[in-house]
């Protein structure tokens, strides 16, 4: 837990729409998951977003979310397991081509919003995500959220032949089951550099998270995500990489870790 890798959702920008600094913030983290034009991001965004991650030495990820652009993939959606597999395979082959045509390869899978949040509490569909990754490639990490449903999580994904990086969120709030707290309540997105910076390193010290309701919840991961559409999104992910180097905390890429 002195090592750890911080990642951010990426490529979340679409047409002449543009969203969040992936420039900027780019230059401290060391993962990076993109959005794969199902959610957000489309051909032309996932290509550049690519190239930037192999200009700053960052690891790619594929980000496949549910084939909602409205929604920004933050709603769920009534699908069968069937097409949630081909959703993800087909996400995640349409990244793998772009890291090809840039002389990377893709390291890790994470998914997105509504179908992130719901794998934590179905286990049905933990298991068609891990099945698509081995379906594309079981070298792939897929990354899941770590608490309190963590240890079924990854032996379901053991049991498909696919290695768990367990993951944790610096700048949200978690309720007092141990996932996160819906983006629609107050105070569910922290934005200020120092609170976040300090919480950052204090759940990787103390290897456990507090909830909205101050309840102490054990947590083990190997990955922080800050998001880089959340206010000041430069000055958070900059102030959290100084506060955990300063806190003797190693950053690394999360397939070297």
């Amino acid at each position: 837990m002195n090592t750890i890798d911080l990642n951010c959702d990426m490529g979340e920008s679409f047409g002449a729409y543009d969203i969040g600094r992936d420039k900027e913030v780019c230059t401290y983290i060391t993962s990076a998951n993109i959005a794969c034009g199902y959610h957000a991001g489309d051909p032309l965004v996932m290509d550049k977003t690519v190239k930037m991650a192999v200009e700053s030495d960052v690891g790619v990820g594929a980000h496949p979310g549910y084939p909602d652009l409205v929604g920004f993939g933050r709603r769920n959606m009534d699908c069968s397991m069937d097409e949630i597999r081909g959703f993800v395979i087909y996400q995640i082959g349409a990244l793998q081509a772009f890291c090809e045509a840039n002389g990377t390869i893709l390291h890790h899978v994470k998914p997105h919003g509504a179908l992130y949040n719901t794998a934590v509490q179905n286990e049905e569909i933990v298991c068609t995500i891990a099945e698509a990754i081995s379906a594309v490639n079981p070298e792939l990490l897929c990354v899941v959220q770590a608490g309190t449903n963590a240890s079924r999580m990854k032996q379901i994904c053991q049991d498909v032949g696919v290695k768990v990086v367990f993951e944790a969120f610096a700048d949200r709030a978690y309720t007092n089951k141990g996932t996160l707290l819906p983006r629609r309540l107050p105070g569910a997105v922290m934005t200020d550099p120092e609170q976040v910076a300090k919480r950052a390193l204090k759940m990787i010290k103390d290897h456990q998270i507090i909830s909205m309701d101050g309840s102490v919840i054990p947590i083990e991961f190997q990955t922080l995500c800050v998001h880089g559409d959340t206010p000041g999104a430069v000055e958070l992910v900059r102030h959290i990489r100084q506060t955990l180097e300063i806190g003797g905390v190693t950053i690394k890429r999360m397939d070297l870790i």
